[in-house]
């Protein structure tokens, strides 16, 4: 797994599938790391040159102080692109992801192709839930919020049908950087990309999930009717989908980068 610098931050980036194939890059969701997509990976690979990577603050990369931007971020990805001498990519990005790839969409077009935004917002009216998180992970680390972050990305049922699953998700949060974590949320307190959605002019595709609370279906329907031509999936998931329906979510991603 290379280390990519991006204006001083080493970014660990990993780079797997056919030589010579489209690429596609998968960006996480917040206090995840490049293991969310594992479900996903073997048949993404057969398609693709799959390309993943631990944002600033989170996994093997490092941790600057924040708050970071979402424009910080966004230029992280470009970083990475220029580095791997990648022209052009697919992109698929799962909440925090999602908001980097309209940010991407709508100020980098030309290094984007397809675009897929899942269970992700474009605004949050109120800063406040991401403030008391904040607080409360300074006082009392990832622990403190684990419980109530886990039962807002899967569903009580499955959670109970998939304990490994459930408890490897909750494995990947608590090894989140507490600093890495706490920039990010001061990041999305403030988040409104409610303007850039009609600049988008590439294919896209907004999956939601039906039991989100994170991101409700009403947030994805949202940024769906401002992007010009945009569809939408609906999962019978929670939060992060890719997970709790790995097999429809893989379908959905393939169907759409390989329609023509």
């Amino acid at each position: 797994m290379p280390l990519i610098d991006a204006d001083g931050c080493l970014l660990n980036v990993s780079v797997e599938g056919r030589d010579g194939a489209p690429t596609l890059m998968l960006s996480n969701s917040l206090g995840c790391t490049t293991e969310m997509w594992k479900p996903q990976m073997l048949a993404l690979t057969n398609l693709f040159r799959v390309v993943r990577y631990d944002r600033r603050g989170h996994g093997k990369s490092q941790v600057p102080p924040g708050p970071y931007t979402m424009e910080r971020l966004g230029r992280d990805v470009l970083a990475i692109l220029d580095g791997l001498n990648i022209a052009k990519t697919h992109w698929c990005g799962l909440s925090m992801g999602g908001m980097e790839g309209q940010w991407l969409a709508a100020h980098a077009p030309e290094r984007l192709d397809r675009v897929i935004l899942a269970n992700t917002t474009c605004y949050y009216p109120d800063p406040t839930n991401f403030q008391n998180r904040i607080k409360l992970v300074r006082d009392g680390g990832l622990q403190a919020i684990a419980d109530t972050v886990i039962a807002a990305w899967l569903t009580a049922e499955f959670r109970e049908r998939e304990p490994q699953a459930t408890e490897r998700l909750r494995a990947m949060l608590l090894a989140t950087p507490v600093e890495g974590y706490m920039a990010c949320c001061e990041t999305l307190s403030t988040l409104d990309q409610r303007e850039l959605l009609p600049q988008i002019a590439k294919p896209t595709l907004v999956i939601v999930g039906r039991h989100d609370q994170s991101t409700p279906v009403a947030a994805g329907e949202f940024i769906r009717s401002r992007i010009p031509g945009a569809s939408m999936t609906l999962l019978d998931a929670a939060h992060i989908s890719n997970i709790e329906q790995p097999h429809a979510f893989t379908d959905a991603v393939i169907g759409f980068l390989t329609q023509r």
